[in-house]
């Protein structure tokens, strides 16, 4: 028999029974749909992950106070928290010369006004460095000058959001806004950035000088003299990020004297690391979700694998005529497999749709992000393919070993 004979015949033998036929691909059918959405969604996943986590920055070291512990573990007072400083930036950026930005900061929250508009945002006092580190770009006016800097000038650059929020299609640069209860000149606007790693808008915020910040919205909070929140370094090698890390903290517990064995008070961040260990997880998780639809594709092979048994038992007459006509166990084999498989194949089709049309609707009415590719279509094709031919081989091949003589016996 040759191929289209043999196709035929399997064709007219799924047509006589086609309620068990359409029920038996409907497991694969299942299956291939779970795998595209599943695949589709894990990938889309990873891939807003990666475009979120890649506005963090991957050469760079956060390092933050960390409050330690005083005599018999208590913990120390409220001021202490406040346990790094200008200087230790300063330190870090003369002793380190892997360090290629160093940028101290303070920040609070605010209200801002201009004219019958206001807004609440977050400032933030910032040194130079600080733009290079955090990618920041001016769309309009000038970044701070070093008299900004050195006088506490009471200068502003603000974001995108709070620029539209207090000006909307106004030119905001040179207009003066009331931050807090202090006036402050607009010299520069940033470009808009939009959502941040950590799903918050990177647009809303105001950038003043670092001693500005100090001075004019600290209000009553009483901090040491040089205190800052956080010192973010900017590392010209990502190769040399675990070298700095190591050298940033022997630097900082020699210059805030701490003894050997005892807590640090500062803690330094990784960024690379933490990029590191949410993409590995997202990519497990994608993992996970490909196995478990791989799973209920395997499932519905075995029922296919099943029904063709239970045709073998039922057609034991018909082979054993069929070899005694000439057929040869070749013969019977591909006429099997070949049912096995246009069952795995027509599911397989059937399957792809669903699971394409059902990856866009999870994508239309749900927040999953999903990613369809070739590469995911073409992958459950194949599987379709090897599932009819892997579960379909077995009992191929028990018909192809019936005695024609002990068949025609069969009632």
């Amino acid at each position: 028999m040759n191929f289209l004979e043999v196709l035929r015949t399997a064709a007219h033998a799924l047509r006589g029974n086609w309620m068990r036929s359409a029920l038996t691909s409907l497991g694969v059918i299942i299956g291939i749909a779970a795998v595209i959405v599943m695949v589709s969604v894990g990938q889309g996943t990873q891939a807003e992950i990666d475009k979120l986590v890649s506005g963090l920055g991957s050469n760079r070291l956060d390092i933050s106070p960390g409050a330690g512990r005083g005599m018999g573990g208590a913990r120390m007072a409220g001021s202490s928290f406040y346990t790094i400083n200008e200087g230790d930036a300063e330190a870090i950026r003369s002793e380190i010369p892997e360090v290629q930005y160093v940028a101290a900061s303070l920040r609070g929250g605010t209200q801002v006004v201009f004219a019958e508009k206001n807004w609440s945002t977050q400032w933030q006092g910032v040194q130079p460095d600080f733009f290079e580190i955090e990618s920041w770009q001016i769309a309009n006016g000038d970044v701070f000058d070093a008299r900004d800097y050195s006088s506490a000038a009471k200068t502003v650059i603000i974001g995108e959001t709070v620029r539209r929020e207090l000006f909307g299609d106004e030119d905001a640069v040179g207009q003066s806004i009331r931050v807090g209860r202090v006036p402050f000149t607009v010299v520069g606007t940033l470009k808009p950035k939009g959502q941040g790693g950590w799903g918050q808008d990177q647009d809303d915020a105001i950038l003043v000088p670092l001693e500005t910040s100090r001075r004019r919205l600290m209000g009553a909070m009483a901090i040491p003299p040089g205190a800052v929140q956080q010192i973010t370094l900017g590392v010209g090698h990502a190769d040399d990020l675990s070298y700095v890390q190591g050298e940033v903290e022997a630097l900082l517990r020699q210059r805030h004297r701490i003894q050997p064995g005892a807590e640090d008070d500062f803690r330094v961040r990784n960024i690379a690391e933490i990029i590191e260990t949410r993409t590995a997880t997202t990519r497990l998780m994608s993992l996970l979700l490909g196995a478990v639809a791989t799973i209920s594709l395997v499932v519905g092979g075995i029922g296919i694998m099943n029904i063709m048994l239970v045709s073998v038992t039922e057609r034991i007459r018909e082979i054993g005529l069929r070899m005694a006509v000439g057929a040869g166990p070749s013969d019977v084999r591909r006429q099997f497999l070949a049912e096995a498989m246009l069952i795995s194949l027509i599911g397989g089709v059937l399957g792809i749709g669903i699971g394409i049309a059902g990856a866009l609707v999870v994508g239309q009415v749900s927040d999953l992000p999903v990613a369809l590719n070739g590469q995911v279509v073409a992958l459950a094709a194949g599987f379709s393919i090897c599932t009819g031919l892997f579960f379909g081989y077995y009992p191929a091949r028990k018909a192809s070993q019936l005695d024609p003589i002990e068949a025609l016996r069969q009632q």
